[in-house]
């Protein structure tokens, strides 16, 4: 059981992107497909799930693997990846597991009778003919399915449509029986990709991939990630299957658009593909997104926010945070890990919205050991100008700040309470080959602020943790 109140919510060493949130009678339940640390292709482990209790998404509970990729028919060798996956609770009180694999263009389909698994492979989604749903004549490949069983029916909702890709057509909604694979719907596409896109509402918010459906009231939410990647979407319809007008950005992965502490075209982070969806646990609406971290697009963890729903149904972009679960600012006291920033930026770039694939001089999350490695996160290759960014502490009399360094690294760290605010006190640092401690006098000013520290200096730096006191 691991317990942390920020972002990301799971431990440092776990990679758990596309996830999926749902509350299963008192837990919180998260279905992602699953990263391998420093790796060089998406989703290469096998499905896990974490679960929390919904009275603290700080306590989160490993529930271990849940489906092997060898357990599909499809890839007994397991030559193939599983992509993202989506669940929804069956007429038959059953748990089903939707998803594809990286190299067919069809749907798998995996049950359990709880919600944590163990699930076992249970069919491919066909039409009554039993041909598989994406081998037929004119059906677009699938990819990421998203699910929902309503009133005897399972609502199925796939497709990924690169920018400018006319062979493709936009998000895809098929209506299942309640076996759970049958076709008794053909399908529709509900959302326009980037081509069919003119004219529409949804212009410069194509669809791209991750489409996740969840209801608000007698309103239909879907969720979805668009063409310009880093974002994810929401438009919404009284309707499953139709009728669905473009709404908003509900969060971007490397803050873009939004203008309250920062330009709005201004990017924090190194953004890139995002996939997620909502989810209301008690009283409060969440959202569930990934961050890219290691330099590349293959080590993917998954961060929260919380959001809010108004009286209209609208849901207002929110900022990425270091808060996550906690809700509230973090305590102005106490010893904080580095990889909780939630932004992260360099003067030369601070955004990847394609291959992030990053020089070695940019910052960057990573971690020591390999795959599986319960080692701490930490930022490497903080070279002058560096910057991580801590949203949000609740300062009170706090007047002295640590940090724990090490690297082939001379210079200062620089300390801020906004992005490019004045400095409000600076840390020598020296080359070391061990974690060492230094530690400076800063009368942080009382209130909800923001925390920024900025590298100045020569060679490179590794930051693991910090510590307010």
């Amino acid at each position: 059981m691991t317990k942390q109140g920020f972002n990301p919510y799971l431990p440092s060493w776990e990679y758990i992107p596309d996830a999926e949130p749902y509350v299963f009678e008192d837990r919180v339940y998260i279905y992602g497909s699953h990263d391998r640390f420093n790796s060089h292709a998406y989703c290469l482990n096998d499905y896990v799930c974490w679960s929390a209790p919904v009275d603290d998404l700080a306590d989160w509970l490993y529930e271990g693997v849940i489906y092997k990729k060898t357990d599909d028919p499809l890839n007994s060798e397991g030559a193939m990846a599983l992509y993202a996956p989506d669940v929804t609770k069956g007429a038959d009180g059953r748990y089903y597991l939707y998803y594809v694999l990286d190299k067919v263009p069809v749907v798998s389909v995996a049950v359990s009778d709880t919600p944590a698994g163990k699930y076992e492979f249970y069919g491919y989604v066909k039409d009554k003919e039993s041909n598989l749903l994406g081998e037929r004549p004119g059906d677009d490949p699938q990819f990421d399915p998203g699910v929902r069983f309503e009133e005897d029916k399972v609502y199925l909702y796939t497709g990924f449509c690169a920018k400018g890709d006319t062979s493709r057509h936009g998000a895809m909604a098929t209506v299942l029986d309640n076996d759970m694979l049958t076709i008794v719907q053909e399908t529709e596409f509900v959302l326009p990709n980037e081509p069919n896109g003119k004219g529409t509402g949804f212009e410069g918010h194509e669809f791209f991939e991750a489409p996740s459906i969840r209801k608000i009231g007698d309103t239909y939410y879907l969720i979805y990630s668009s063409i310009v990647m880093h974002e994810l979407c929401y438009a919404t319809s009284k309707y499953p299957d139709r009728d669905f007008e473009y709404k908003g950005v509900i969060i971007s992965n490397n803050d873009m658009h939004i203008d309250s502490y920062k330009p709005a075209d201004q990017p924090m982070y190194y953004g890139g593909n995002n996939h997620g969806s909502i989810v209301q646990i008690k009283n409060d609406w969440y959202i569930f997104y990934h961050r890219h971290t290691n330099g590349s697009n293959f080590s993917r963890q998954g961060c929260l926010e919380k959001i809010s729903v108004d009286e209209q149904g609208m849901i207002a972009q929110v900022e990425m945070t270091s808060c996550g679960p906690n809700g509230a600012p973090l305590e102005g006291k106490g010893v904080y890990p580095a990889h909780i920033a939630c932004n992260l930026f360099h003067e030369d770039e601070a955004v990847y919205t394609g291959d992030l694939w990053m020089d070695s001089q940019f910052p960057k999350i990573t971690q020591d050991g390999k795959d599986g490695d319960e080692e701490p996160g930490y930022i490497q290759n903080m070279t002058r100008s560096a910057t991580a960014g801590y949203k949000y502490f609740d300062f009170n009399g706090t007047t002295q700040f640590s940090i724990k360094v090490r690297g082939y690294c001379k210079g200062n760290f620089e300390i801020r309470n906004s992005w490019n605010g004045e400095v409000l006190g600076t840390i020598p640092v020296n080359f070391t080959n061990v974690w060492t401690d230094y530690t400076t006098q800063i009368n942080f000013p009382d209130g909800v602020h923001p925390l920024y520290i900025t590298y100045a200096g020569n060679g490179r730096a590794s930051l693991l943790q910090f510590e307010l006191t």
